[in-house]
């Protein structure tokens, strides 16, 4: 067995930071390649457009991460990011109406991503153990079809091209990977590849909470409902560390966004209930409106490719990317990070086994994306071109299914804590299939159907809104 010494990351992301952090558990020295100077704050960079809008940090990637860094969670709640028990801290109206706020069974971190990467890549880069090569561009892989031995990149201030070799490379670029090109160079044959792109697009403002809102007031989530078969529009109101709350609206292919100001709260009139516009009213604009619109769901296919180079692995968004909406990108890195992880601790790292390697971490993406994908497959003008025989055949059924369950987990209790347990990605979706979940599902007595947001009268006073009709107090 040959003991790789050098490791290169190709992007300095969630996802590369934490393959980083692995690698160097492992090997001898790692280099970081990043087009962006990582800022040494929580601030926002070029290359992550994205961490301009809400991100959650659910709570089975918390616990990675928190296993790979021990400590990372309570730092983070420490510095004001916020633990957001599911479904006791969250008021959600879903396609099926109003979640009744049973008491937590998993939970969501909730800060801004700035804030969130910079803690978590301070505590990796403090050890010293892993090199940043800021500003560099990678151009090509390094080697052939059958072995990758490091990667060609260019300095973006000078222009100057180095190759640096390494014995492992591990492509965490993002959604703006070039894999399928370098592997093209290679002389390899191109990559499988899933698209379901529903055309989902992102209008994000931050505001100042009320006082005592941000810890005392339930994260919003207003949904849409896919059943009516027009565009989708979305809003929900997260508390974020620094006491605002960050207010993102969103919609599928087909509805107009909001991209100015004047246009934000209208829109939000827009969604199935006024609760995110009347919240956002009473609050003061911080920001203006930031727009994104790449939402589309791709997921690549290595593992099936007969010959695999040696030496090359790939995760993050760089292998599938999701709808961010909800919210299993950082938490599919972690899991794809841990994978790598397990790989390495079970028997080290043979150049010759990086194929399994790679299987397993692909293994890890499956359920967030066929989650994301075979939602969002259901909204009208979604555009799709994919092979996954999950989402090319038995729709109608597979919906009824979908929809059975979500009616069913937001009034029964111990169905909810089982599909909160899948959603969070903490059991398996094959866990919905299995006879205990359905026998559940007849034997879980349902509350009544809420008619108006579970708001509790101390959380209305907080926001200066009027009861109306709304809901208080617990299920019993």
């Amino acid at each position: 067995m040959t003991e790789p010494k050098r490791g290169i990351v190709l992007g300095g992301g969630w996802a590369g930071m934490l393959a980083a952090h692995v690698l160097a558990r492992h090997l001898e020295s790692v280099t970081v390649v990043e087009r962006d100077v990582l800022p040494d704050g929580p601030r926002h960079r070029k290359g992550s457009p994205q961490a301009r809008h809400v991100h959650v940090l659910w709570s089975s990637g918390a616990r990675i991460v928190d296993a790979l860094l021990p400590g990372t969670i309570d730092r983070l709640l420490g510095a004001g990011a916020r633990r957001v028990g599911f479904h006791e801290d969250l008021v959600t109206l879903t396609s099926h109406g109003w979640q009744h706020r049973f008491p937590p069974r998993q939970y969501a971190i909730m800060c801004t991503r700035p804030f969130l990467d910079w803690i978590v890549r301070d505590q990796i880069l403090a050890a010293g153990r892993i090199s940043v090569r800021s500003r560099a561009e990678i151009l090509d892989l390094a080697g052939d079809g059958k072995r990758v031995a490091g990667a060609q990149v260019r300095d973006m201030d000078t222009g100057a091209l180095e190759t640096l070799e390494a014995d492992l490379v591990v492509d965490a670029s993002g959604r703006g990977s070039r894999l399928r090109h370098w592997l093209s160079a290679l002389e390899l044959p191109p990559v499988e590849e899933d698209i379901v792109d529903a055309g989902i697009a992102y209008a994000t403002r931050v505001f100042r909470a009320p006082p005592g809102a941000t810890t005392g007031f339930p994260a919003v989530n207003v949904a849409a409902d896919h059943r009516v078969r027009e565009p989708g529009r979305f809003g929900v109101v997260y508390p974020q560390e620094d006491g605002t709350w960050m207010v993102t609206l969103s919609c599928t292919r087909g509805a107009g966004l909001p991209t100015h100001d004047d246009d934000f709260l209208p829109y939000a009139r827009t969604l199935r209930h006024p609760l995110v516009a009347d919240l956002i009213t009473l609050a003061e604009p911080l920001t203006s409106v930031a727009v994104s619109r790449v939402g589309a769901n791709r997921r690549l296919y290595p593992e099936r490719l007969d010959t695999w180079p040696e030496g090359l692995l790939v995760l993050g968004d760089a292998l599938a990317a999701f709808n961010p909406i909800y919210g299993h990108g950082m938490s599919a890195a972690a899991r794809g990070a841990a994978a790598l992880d397990a790989e390495l601790q079970r028997s080290g790292y043979d150049p010759a086994r990086t194929r399994r390697v790679q299987q397993a971490v692909s293994a890890v993406v499956d359920d967030p994306w066929i989650m994301a994908a075979s939602k969002d497959v259901e909204y009208v003008n979604c555009r799709t071109n994919v092979t996954d025989p999950r989402l090319t055949g038995g729709a109608v059924a597979r919906q009824r299914f979908s929809d059975l369950i979500s009616d069913r987990a937001i009034r029964a209790s111990a169905v909810c804590d089982v599909v909160t347990d899948v959603i969070s990605l903490a059991a398996p979706q094959s866990e919905l299939a299995t006879s205990r979940f359905l026998s559940l599902m007849q034997q879980d007595r349902p509350l009544p159907e809420l008619t108006a947001p579970p708001l509790r009268p101390e959380e209305l006073a907080l926001v200066d809104l009027n009861p109306r009709s709304t809901v208080a107090g617990r299920p019993s």
